[in-house]
């Protein structure tokens, strides 16, 4: 067995298929263990056990009323979880899993009504990471997995940031090293009358539309009571500790405003820092959030982000910082 850290009651497992299979045991016994997806690190508990779901609100601290995703191995297993599978479903898992593309299909049965929330259905992804897929498949179940943090904070992209927040509260987590794309899964309703996304992520509403053929709905923009039956889905402003601006515009003129800023905040006896735009327009999601919880751990006052043109996962990282500021400046 590789070397195993057990830090405040909760083991730290290295990617090892010894380890894994350790770790699958623990959720096999109704215990709840981090880990990685390309997304974000996700809090897991077998999905088919209703006591060992509930766990994960506690743990979390997550308010009743917000259904979970389940997570497969392959697209056998969503067979498991819901009640029928729509064409539109089947293309879509044939061109995006594995992947951060969440489906919200009508629910089984036979599946614990606490991963729902009581609803009539579920969402279900893939995820495209070597040691989830490995742990799902070594458990033998589905898992329900949100994101592994404290609820209302910022998503964790490191194994060292789930322990900061949960370790003592679930038994491991599985060290996948970063997440690669490091913002949540898109969820797209397939439940109703037509497709609508219920949250923006990595998958974006044109490749979506592109796949289908079809226009999609976006329940994300009119808030409403759609929004309520959208897993991980809450107002972000409480994800931060430290207060944060977010200053939009030209990229001209919201350079020459952030300067202004950060010297006027400092002659008043702020500490403040910048957070850049990600160089060159790349967007490279997990290292900008990353860079985000490493600066609210600071001894800040304040934070000032550069905002940038949005395009692909871009729009949704923009709408994540939109969400955490308590005021947006346009230059």
């Amino acid at each position: 067995m590789p070397k195993v850290l057990s830090i405040n009651g909760t083991l730290l497992f290295p990617p090892a298929r010894k380890t894994i299979v350790a770790a699958a045991g623990l959720i096999r016994r109704g215990g709840l263990v981090a880990f990685p997806t390309e997304t974000v690190y996700g809090l897991g508990a077998d999905a088919t056990a209703g006591r060992a779901v509930a766990r994960i609100f506690e743990a979390k601290g997550r308010p009743p009323g917000k259904p979970l995703i389940v997570h497969v191995a392959d697209p056998g297993q969503v067979r498991q979880v819901t009640a029928s599978l729509p064409g539109e479903a089947l293309e879509l898992m044939h061109r995006f899993w594995p992947g951060p593309l969440s489906l919200v299909l009508p629910r089984s049965a036979e599946l614990p009504p606490e991963v729902s929330a009581g609803l009539s259905t579920v969402a279900v992804r893939m995820p495209a990471h070597p040691v989830a897929l490995g742990l799902i498949r070594a458990a033998g179940v589905p898992l329900a997995a949100p994101s592994a943090n404290r609820s209302g904070r910022l998503s964790p992209t490191e194994a060292r940031h789930v322990l900061e927040e949960l370790a003592g509260r679930i038994e491991a987590v599985l060290d996948g090293g970063p997440c690669t794309v490091g913002v949540e899964s898109t969820v797209l309703d397939l439940s109703g009358a037509r497709p609508l996304i219920l949250r923006s992520g990595a998958i974006t509403r044109t490749q979506l539309e592109k796949a289908l053929g079809t226009e999609i709905g976006c329940a994300v923009k009119g808030a409403g009571g759609a929004l309520s039956v959208a897993p991980g889905l809450h107002c972000h402003r409480s994800f931060l500790r430290t207060p944060l601006i977010l200053v939009t515009g030209p990229r001209k003129r919201r350079r020459a405003l952030l300067g202004a800023l950060t010297a006027g905040y400092r002659r008043r006896g702020f500490r403040v820092v910048v957070l850049p735009a990600p160089p060159g327009g790349r967007l490279l999601a997990g290292a900008l959030f990353a860079s985000l919880r490493r600066l609210d751990r600071g001894a800040l006052d304040l934070i000032l982000a550069e905002g940038f043109s949005p395009r692909g996962v871009g729009e949704t990282v923009l709408h994540r910082l939109r969400q955490a500021a308590v005021r947006i400046i346009k230059a």
